[in-house]
């Protein structure tokens, strides 16, 4: 079985691309959370999903601030 070597800059290369992807779907959530509040008039299944959306959101801020932290610690 081989160890694969990993350069220091590479894990702050994954934390980036993880951060990124992180980003990418914050953006989408946001996105649809306005597609959403377009409609003059929201019926209950678009109220649950504004709500679904929200907490995704939130949890997606979350990961990014989290990932953040991790990464100022692991510098300091």
């Amino acid at each position: 079985m081989s160890s694969l070597q990993r350069n220091p800059g590479d894990q702050n290369f994954d934390a980036d691309a993880e951060y990124q992807k992180l980003a990418e779907q914050h953006t989408q959530y946001e996105a649809e959370l306005h597609r959403l509040t377009l409609s003059p008039y929201l019926n209950a299944e678009d109220l649950l999903e504004e709500v679904r959306l929200k907490k995704l959101k939130l949890r997606v801020k979350d990961e990014m601030q989290e990932l953040l932290k991790r990464q100022r610690h692991a510098c300091a």
